[in-house]
């Protein structure tokens, strides 16, 4: 008992810590932020940026935030946006300058702007999610959640922030717990604000779309590119030819190759595109090793660390052209994989296995030899050329994300090879490595996509064999990702597991349907496993059928809401705001009309199991839409469009009350759907009732009236305004008469 009191006692001193903790970190960001992007002072008055004097110490600033765990922790505070907005200035400032002055720092390492815009530029695109390949964006019918990350956004977000921060009282205690300390700059900002910048990423998204063609010669973005393939390939004695028919002479000092590039780094940025092009058209034509290829990339990102951008924009988009030959990972021109291919196939296999994903064909058959896209080798073989150390994560962490998503949709089996061709190189990586290369398996195979999601809900529920038999959040998570666990890897939760791979998964819309026909067979198996037949005669006959009936019905209920709440999240994380909307608008609509064949086995006319699927698909559509809109009116975008797909939604219940429309679904189903869906609606989100057109009100009042719910006609009216009370005061009368 004391020790019991101990406890209560220290929590609120825990609770206090761990809350000073977060607004420490969260202070300590906004003071960085506030370091690396000084005000103009008052008195300045030189003809370049104020910020080239504080290169140095942005430069460690830079230095110091750029780590994998300390990105994480600004975006779980909400911060990238104004973070990003702090280094759009740097990378316009420092990209547009000339290297001719350099900064020592303390350590003793000179710097140049090209240093400071390799640092900031490099951080920037992780912000923005760099790593999204552009197959991503042509292959997917709806696009993926993030996707629309960009620039522009950023700055969109950004400015959003800042013109709301304050008007709540959270806010405002905020402005006096760090006006004394920061200074950021608020005004909004725009991409137009920063014209190289912009140019930039104009010329991102063409190289996306279509090949580079037509380099004039004798032009400053021409000299740049020879000077480019000179340093590159100084080590070798011939020209490689550029996209203009010209070929540049290799055959120069060291030193000479650096003399064309004391540019700005934007400008080596524009030509990048075109050397890149120029480098791989040689290779593909025997003119270049890809060995010197790697060479020479790997030298073109120690010059100037900025350009992997550029590799990894260029690459990537030429793997989605596929007109290059493959490349044959033979480990003469490329590295082999053979050592162990077949070893992470296997174990890509054993790890589905265990989650209860079967895939039969995952083996490459015979004696084929391994070959991958040619743009892809060349980005394979230039990771690997880099060492493990603090001075390459910086590299690895911008490229090894792009390389990644790039493979998984790549065909089959590109990513066992990479995964195959990094194990050899980090040992000590090998699990985390196989584990990452499962995902490719759920873009390529539906049918894996609808075992892994079945296995989310039958683990949910305590109905799969490999998964603790209580069931619940427990058993759908489980412990995270082990490795080592007798001799191997643990396996892995199936819900873990979908949480790793569902940005591999091309077809939403096609989860989305799995999902809810998943939802349907669940509730059938937990009415079966809650009201077996022979039970429920034998209780019939008893004096506690009743108060048994009961029992069963509350379990199956907080069963039916726990797979409800398990599909309406497997929605959301697949597909986000518009695939909410679309399944509120068009797919559960289309659902009720048709007829469903086997999920309406053992359905009884106004049987329990028809109600139960009526319910189910009522907590669905709510947690879906809650989690898509929120319950209170706010002026968010998303809040927004929720009038419209709530109107054409209850506008389909209405004439379904009304039978202008003929439903494909028992008329159990149907009916406990509409009671279900307008009860939730009313008791949780009565904010959303206040924005539905009354007519679609008196409407809904009235149909509800037909099925004797004039209870629930009056709660929907008495949320819907000042308009709907002659309807409400109608209805109590006729129900009075």
């Amino acid at each position: 008992m004391v020790m019991l009191m101990r406890r209560h006692l220290l929590l609120p001193f825990f609770a206090g810590h761990l809350l000073f903790m977060v607004r420490l970190r969260e202070h300590t960001i906004l003071f960085i932020i506030g370091l690396m992007l000084p005000l103009v002072p008052t008195n300045y008055s030189g003809r370049e940026s104020h910020l080239l004097n504080h290169a140095p110490l942005i430069n460690v600033l830079l230095t110091g935030i750029s780590s994998v765990d300390c990105v994480q922790i600004i975006s779980l505070h909400g911060l990238v946006p104004l973070l990003a907005g702090a280094l759009f200035p740097i990378c316009e400032v420092f990209g547009s300058s000339i290297p001719n002055v350099s900064w020592t720092l303390p350590t003793g390492e000179e710097i140049s702007c090209h240093d400071v815009f390799s640092n900031a530029f490099t951080l920037l695109l992780r912000l923005w999610r760099f790593d999204h390949p552009p197959l991503e964006h042509v292959m997917v019918d709806v696009p993926p959640v993030g996707s629309h990350f960009s620039p522009e956004y950023l700055l969109l977000v950004r400015n959003f922030q800042l013109l709301s921060f304050g008007l709540s009282p959270r806010d405002r205690l905020k402005i006096k717990r760090f006006s004394k300390f920061l200074n950021i700059a608020v005004e909004p900002m725009f991409l137009d604000s920063f014209p190289k910048l912009k140019r930039w990423y104009r010329q991102h998204v063409e190289c996306i779309v279509s090949t580079f063609s037509g380099l004039a010669h004798g032009t400053t973005v021409h000299q740049i590119v020879n000077a480019l393939l000179n340093m590159m390939f100084r080590r070798i004695n011939r020209g490689i030819p550029t996209s203009s028919g010209s070929s540049n002479s290799s055959s120069i000092g060291c030193e000479d190759a650096y003399i064309g590039l004391k540019v700005p780094a934007w400008d080596i940025l524009e030509a990048t595109p075109f050397a890149l092009d120029a480098a791989l058209t040689a290779c593909a034509h025997g003119s270049l090793s890809p060995r010197d290829l790697a060479t020479g990339l790997k030298d073109l990102a120690d010059f100037l660390p900025a350009s992997l951008a550029t590799i990894v924009s260029y690459f990537s988009a030429e793997v989605t052209r596929g007109i290059w030959k493959p490349a044959f990972m033979n480990g003469t021109d490329w590295p082999s994989p053979a050592a162990n291919l077949s070893s992470v196939e296997q174990q890509i296999k054993k790890i589905l296995a265990a989650t209860g994903v079967d895939v039969p064909s995952l083996a490459v058959g015979g004696n084929s030899p391994a070959t991958l896209p040619l743009p892809l080798a060349v980005l394979v073989s230039l990771t690997i050329t880099y060492k493990l150390d603090k001075a390459s994560e910086r590299c690895l962490t911008l490229v090894g994300p792009a390389l990644n998503s790039l493979a998984v949709s790549c065909p089959w089996p590109s990513m066992p090879i990479l995964a195959s061709l990094w194990a050899q190189k980090v040992r000590r990586w090998n699990d985390f490595i196989v584990f990452s290369a499962s995902q490719t398996v759920f873009h390529h195979n539906n049918d894996a996509v609808v075992q892994l999601l079945r296995s989310c809900f039958t683990s949910t529920l305590g109905c799969s064999p490999h998964a603790s038999s209580t069931g619940g959040v427990g058993a759908l998570l489980g412990h995270g990702f082990g490795s080592h666990f007798l001799g191997g890897i643990s396996p892995v939760a199936p819900g873990i597991l979908y949480l790793r791979v569902h940005r591999s998964v091309r077809d939403v819309m096609f989860v989305t349907e799995v999902v809810l026909s998943l939802l349907m067979t669940s509730v059938r198996d937990i009415a079966n496993s809650g009201f077996p037949r022979e039970t429920v005669e034998k209780l019939k006959k008893t004096k506690y059928s009743k108060r048994y009936g009961e029992a069963s019905l509350a379990s199956a209920m907080t069963r039916v809401k726990l797979a409800a709440s398990l599909g309406a999240s497997l929605v959301w994380i697949s597909g986000g705001l518009n695939l909410i909307q679309s399944l509120i608008k068009e797919i559960l609509p289309s659902w009720f009309i048709s007829a469903h064949g086997s999920e309406q086995e053992g359905t009884e006319p106004g049987g329990m199991l028809g109600m139960l699927r009526g319910y189910a698909l009522a907590y669905f559509a709510m947690l879906c839409g809650t989690f898509a809109w929120g319950v209170e009116s706010t002026s968010g975008v998303a809040s927004k469009r929720r009038p419209k797909i709530l109107r054409a939604h209850l506008e389909f219940l209405a004439s379904a009350l009304d039978g202008k429309i003929s439903l494909g679904c028992d008329w159990a189903t149907a009916r406990a759907y509409v009671l279900g869906f307008i009860s939730l609606m009313v008791a949780c989100s009565p904010a959303w009732v206040a924005e539905v057109d009354v007519d679609v009100l008196k409407r809904l009042a009235k149909g509800l009236r037909q099925l004797n719910e004039e209870e629930l006609a009056l709660a929907l009216l008495g949320h819907g305004g000042v308009s709907a009370m002659s309807t409400a005061a109608e209805l109590i009368l006729e129900t009075g008469s």
